[in-house]
């Protein structure tokens, strides 16, 4: 299923780029260690490319967390599958795109469960997957780290917050520049890749 090498090199078009957020949700907080980091990196993305959010059974696991703006979502969609691509969520994406995105911008909890398989039916659907790997998590760091290189093999493009944010950007012209450089000039939260999950 990997793509030939040199396939996924193209710059991410806003008309035609989807965010998806993947389940950040309260009562995860004391769950993942670095779901504040998460939080912080996650907050960023600012730019307005259209935005579907999903959360996992809410009515136990809350609703997304309150540090996070999703007013301008094109949906909020309550879920018990792990996949995102649940009916309304497939129904607002034709309904955005007249079919389905070009490109999705994934990025959310848990990077191996609801992430992973998200990512897998997007890829199915032929779907250009940009995995965000500094908002994304996993209670243990050794999932998380697995799940990212399955992704990496399968065809996923694997980026940072700020790899997204400047390569929708593209020129110091554009006219969101002066906010998001606002906001980048803090180093991203650290989300310790490759290390063991603190106890």
């Amino acid at each position: 299923m990997s793509k030939q090498a040199g396939s996924a090199l193209y710059r991410l078009v806003p008309d035609k780029t989807l965010f998806m957020l993947c389940d950040v949700q309260e009562k995860f907080k004391p769950a993942i260690p670095l779901l504040g980091s998460l939080i912080e990196n996650t907050a960023k993305l600012v730019l307005r490319v259209p935005l579907l959010v999903t959360e996992q059974y809410p009515e136990k696991l809350g609703k997304t967390v309150g540090e996070l703006d999703i007013g301008h979502a094109c949906a909020n969609v309550p879920k018990t599958r792990f996949s995102m691509l649940v009916e309304p969520v497939q129904k607002t994406m034709s309904e955005i795109f007249g079919n389905k995105p070009q490109t999705a911008v994934l990025f959310g909890i848990e990077t191996h469960v609801c992430v992973e398989q998200t990512a897998f039916g997007l890829l199915k659907e032929h779907v250009d997957v940009w995995l965000v790997a500094d908002c994304c998590a996993s209670r243990l760091n050794q999932d998380w780290d697995l799940a990212l290189e399955r992704l990496r093999h399968i065809g996923c493009t694997i980026a940072s917050s700020e790899s997204v944010i400047f390569n929708l950007l593209a020129d110091k012209k554009h006219k969101a520049f002066k906010e998001i450089s606002a906001l980048v000039k803090k180093v991203s939260a650290d989300m310790e890749f490759w290390r063991p999950t603190k106890k």
